[in-house]
């Protein structure tokens, strides 16, 4: 429990740092609950790398998407939410914080490409602190596969 908690918080004052030392937003809250299921629930398929990265960007693209054709609106934004879960399970990359990221992308409207590349580099982040806590854990290695 210390290890995974103390994972946790690395990685996400990683991103915290980052954004200091850039001026950019790389820690938005579907990035701490990756963190959660990263760090406390290694094992679950909801958490490997391919989940994490994939299931992010695939849902901000969803959220992208609603956006051009809906705008910036609450409506809007529940669709995205929604509709991330059915891309998700399509490209079988379930990661139930991502749904949110979709959310943020519509309510927000953030640079396309400006948010889709910090979100990539933070969800790797994220990541391979998770990969880096899975060498010293003992009993569950993180991640369980990558692809």
């Amino acid at each position: 429990m210390a290890l995974a908690t103390a994972g946790s918080v690395v990685g996400l004052v990683l991103l915290v740092a980052l954004g200091e030392w850039s001026g950019l937003v790389w820690l938005i809250p579907p990035l701490a609950a990756s963190s959660a299921l990263i760090f406390g629930a290694p094992a679950l398929p909801l958490a490997q790398p391919r989940s994490v990265v994939g299931g992010q960007l695939l849902s901000a693209l969803t959220g992208f998407a609603v956006l051009a054709v809906s705008g910036s609106s609450v409506w809007g934004a529940g669709v995205a939410g929604g509709l991330a879960l059915g891309v998700m399970m399509l490209a079988r990359t379930p990661h139930s914080p991502a749904a949110a990221t979709a959310v943020i992308v519509v309510a927000q409207s953030p640079d396309p490409l400006l948010f889709l590349g910090l979100l990539a580099a933070a969800s790797a982040l994220l990541c391979a602190v998770g990969v880096a806590v899975g060498r010293v854990r003992g009993a569950t290695r993180y991640p369980t596969y990558w692809w």
